[in-house]
């Protein structure tokens, strides 16, 4: 918050004003970094923090995932992160979790997509995309905001 006093003939006024950028433009330069850190574009890692938080650092869903790339707390132990609503350790976490997941299965997006919503485990059983309402909207809705390659 800033404050801003005017003189006037009268007096001093304080004025107080409190400016937030959106969380599309909040996050943009960790984006960036971590999307060049990782090898990941840019508007993969923005999709998914779109669909998993709608960039709200302080999201938890209902099975425990937190932060703008939701990490499950297990995960986030395992990548090192100490406070997932921290939104650089997230954002860095969850792109280097993606770019295995990418490597994993040979630069799919769809398949990366899919295990980073219903777990690599349900990609492998099913051979693809699994056969869930959820994720295949989440794959969907992801890749069709994506940039051209």
């Amino acid at each position: 918050m800033s404050t801003m006093p005017i003189v006037t003939p009268l007096g001093v006024i304080s004025t107080a004003t409190e400016f937030r950028l959106p969380g599309e433009v909040a996050f943009n330069d960790l984006i960036r970094e971590a999307a060049q850190k990782y090898k990941v574009r840019e508007d993969l890692v923005r999709g998914v923090i779109r669909a998993e938080s709608a960039f709200d650092p302080m999201a938890v869903s209902r099975v425990g995932a937190q932060g703008l790339m939701q990490l499950m707390p297990a995960l986030s132990k395992e990548l090192g992160v100490t406070d997932p609503f921290d939104p650089r350790q997230n954002i860095m976490a969850g792109t280097r979790y993606l770019a295995q997941l990418l490597e994993m299965h040979n630069g799919s997006i769809p398949l990366a997509l899919a295990s980073y919503n219903a777990g690599p485990g349900a990609v492998d059983k099913f051979h693809g995309v699994p056969p869930f309402r959820e994720t295949q909207h989440y794959v969907k809705s992801i890749t069709q905001g994506l940039d051209e390659p």
